[in-house]
Parts: structure tokens; sequence; C-alpha cells
């Protein structure tokens, strides 16, 4: 009654463990962004393996009686788990004979016969079937991410039915046993290729029976399988296995690639600033002399001392020049202090608005009235980038330039320049400061 019981329970594990072989793993995650997020693996595979089987063991040899082992091919195979990157579950499968003879009689020291010549066994297995831990000793890998050579060491618990043919018969031979043994084992793993190990190994297996070889003797019986086989990882090929992943090698390598990147955007800022810098000292430079930058300049090309208008075209019907200089009365400062006062911008823009027209109107025509000459200097507060605000105060200078031109003002005589946050009149800390600090100032001469 507990021998079924026992095979029952062993068989129900081994087939519960080979059940889930080709279930869909759950993935470790499930976004593939970002080059160092978790990595999906493969923990499932299959093993075949063929060797020798003998009676003789590291241990020794646990009947005496023969001296004479036989070596028979043993063949087997496994159902792997990977658990950790060091350690797994296998359900084991081996078969094959076991034999031993004794040739010639044995005698004491004192002549006396021991054992008898021309005796042995061979034991056949009919089937048997472990569950194993093996522990992963080393990942040895030499900057690759998969190892290319892993030792091991395993042991477990099994269930074997055997039966012995001895010679001479003996009562208890020649039928089928069922018994438990211990297998214990080393060896080592070669990664030949991604997914795929060579493995070598050597498993003492302890039987927990005396009756294994037919003999009934004091001790119970071991024997020894020594093999080679591949072991075949399962699932999709572009994952690798667990039991080789070498973590060290991946990060040095995604660490690279991150580098690479970093170094190309680099490259790249740099690059599009120097041609930010390049566009913008092209479109603020007067390639024509002609008063109006290139960027608000509609007639590029203009002949020196041609008077121009705010576009930059020459102006069909030209002014009388006023020669005479006049002195600049507190009247025409008043002009120019409510211009500066009412002066709006769109935000963050080089826009006038309308509301701004009528003192600006004004303006224009105190200097075509006294042939004055007006410096336009644009001021930002300092949020932003610098060469943003440089170039967003020189644009509202050249606007407001350009909007004094269209009503008549000498293009040659008005000078516009932008600072930018360079020259601050108030505290940019506090919000009032940097209104102060947004300005065009308008000098008079």
């Amino acid at each position: 009654m507990n021998t079924r019981i026992t095979k029952s329970t062993m068989l129900i594990a081994l087939l519960g463990l080979s059940s889930q072989l080709f279930a869909q793993e759950t993935p470790t995650s499930t976004s593939a962004a970002g080059r160092f997020s978790p990595t999906q693996f493969r923990t499932w595979s299959i093993g075949v393996h063929g060797g020798l089987l003998t009676p003789r063991t590291i241990f020794g040899n646990s009947n005496h009686q023969f001296e004479t082992p036989v070596e028979h091919i043993g063949y087997g195979g496994y159902i792997k788990k990977q658990i950790l990157p060091s350690l797994g579950i296998q359900a084991d499968f081996l078969g094959g004979k076991v034999e031993e003879l004794r040739m010639a009689n044995g005698v004491d020291a004192n002549g006396n016969t021991t054992y008898a010549a021309n005796t042995g066994y061979k034991t056949n297995m009919q089937w048997s079937g472990a569950l194993s831990a093996v522990w992963n000793v080393a990942n040895i890998s030499i900057n690759q991410e998969n190892a290319v050579l892993i030792p091991y060491l395993k042991a477990g618990a099994g269930y074997m039915s055997s039966g012995a043919t001895t010679t001479p018969n003996t009562n208890d031979a020649g039928s089928y046993r069922e018994g438990w043994f211990v297998p214990v084992g080393a060896g080592v793993k070669l990664g030949v290729a991604k997914g795929i190990n060579v493995d070598l190994g050597y498993d003492v297996n302890f039987v927990k029976s005396a009756k294994f070889d037919g003999f009934n003797g004091p001790t119970n019986d071991r024997f020894a399988y020594a093999h080679a086989g591949l072991e075949f990882a399962i699932g999709d090929k572009s994952k690798p296995q667990l039991q080789n992943y070498s973590s060290l090698a991946n990060l040095n390598k995604q660490t690279a690639e991150e580098s690479a990147e970093l170094r190309r955007a680099l490259s790249t800022a740099e690059q599009n600033a120097q041609r930010d810098r390049e566009q913008y000292a092209k479109d603020l430079g007067d390639d024509d002399n002609d008063g109006v930058a290139n960027k608000f300049d509609k007639c590029p090309g203009t002949a020196s001392g041609t008077v121009v208008d705010g576009s930059g075209c020459p102006i069909k019907v030209q002014r009388e020049v006023i020669k005479e200089t006049r002195v600049v009365t507190e009247a025409d400062r008043k002009v120019v202090k409510d211009a500066i006062s009412n002066l709006e911008f769109d935000l963050g823009k080089s826009t006038i608005r309308s509301k701004s027209y009528a003192t600006l109107n004004r303006v224009a025509g105190l200097l075509v009235e006294k042939n004055f000459s007006l410096k336009l200097a644009g001021h930002t507060d300092n949020t932003g980038g610098r060469e943003l605000n440089l170039r967003l105060s020189k644009d509202r200078a050249e606007s407001v330039k350009a909007y004094l031109v269209s009503q008549g003002a000498n293009a040659s005589r008005i000078e516009a320049t932008g600072y930018g946050p360079d020259q601050p009149i108030a505290t940019n800390k506090t919000a009032a400061g940097r209104q102060q600090n947004r300005r065009v100032e308008f000098t008079l001469y």
C-alpha cells in the first residue's frame, strides 16, 4: 500500500513540473521602453544525455564481492525550470544497466576462499525518475551576456524500478523492485550558442536498498553515471537564458550605448546652436548698410547712401533734409517719455500693440520736424536664455525703428540696439523689477 502511494506521489510531482513546460511565462516587464528596463528571460530548458553506468564510484564500491566492473551505456534526459540565476529545479529520467563480475576466487590472508569465481550480477533499470535542485556555482563570462562556463552541483531524490539477474541465481534475483534513491552530482555547462549548452556531468546514485545488485549485503548499493549531452532553452529566441545570463556584461553594453547616444545628442545640440548663432548674425546684419537689418530689409542690396523706408526700400520722393540742428527741449523730452511709458509689445514678441501708435506718431513727427537723431536701446529681464533675450531686445528696437521710419522718420538717423538682460535698472527677483527691466529706451540728440 505504501509503495503504491509513494509511486503515485512521485509520478504526480514529475507530471506537475513538466505540465508547465510549454505554458506562457509571465514577462518581467510589460514595457520595452527605456534602455535599462527589466529583461525578459527563457527559464525552461530540456536536455538529453548519454554516458557510462558503472558500479564503481568515487566513494568506492558498495559490494566488495566483485572485482571487475562492466560499463554499460546509460541514457537519459531532463526538464528544467530555472528559478533564480543560480538555482534551478530539474526532473531527471535515466535508464540503462549496471553490471559487475568476479573472474577468480577471492582468498583471505590464510588462503581461505572468501568469494567464489564466476559470479556476478546485471541490474536493469526498468524506469527511474528524480527531482533535483541544481546550484550554479559560478557564471563565468568574458564580456559576453551568454556565459561560456557554468560549473554546477546537484542533489535530489528519485524513485526507480529495477531488477537484477545474478550468477549464481539467488532467491531475490530476477524480479523488479521499486524503491528510492538519492542522486548527487557535479558538472559543468559550456555555452556554445545562445540557448544551447554542452552538459558534462558525473552523478553518484545512492540506492536506498541493499538488493539493487541482487545480493542482500550489509550496506546499501550505489552506482555512478558519467555523461555528456546537450541542453536547449525553450521559448522566444530573442530572450537570453536565465542561467547563462551575465547582468554585468549586459550593463557594460547598455552603458556604452547610453554614452554613445549622449555624445551624439550633444554633438547635434552643438551643431544646432552654431547654426542658430550664424542665422542670428545673418538676420541682424546690415549687408547693404542702409540702416535696416537684413531680417526687416525687403529690398536688399540698395546702393550706399540711398534713403530708404522702414522696410529698407528706396523712398521715391526724397524729403527735404534739414541740415540745421536744434536744441532738445523739455517738451521734446516729454514727447519721448510719453512714448516710452505707453510702449507695449505682444508677450514674448516684437509686435507693437496699436495703443502705442499715437505716442510713437508724435515721436516720428518730432524727428521729421527737428531733424533729431534717435538711439533706441532694447532691454529684457533675465527670464529665459541670454541669446533669446538678446535677440528679442534687438528685434523690439528694430520694430520701433521700422514704425518710426514708416511714419516719415529718416532711417539713417535712427540707431537700434539690443542689450538683452545685461543692463537691468531694477532687481530681477520680483515681478515689479522684471517689469521695469523689460523696456525700450529712447535717447534723443
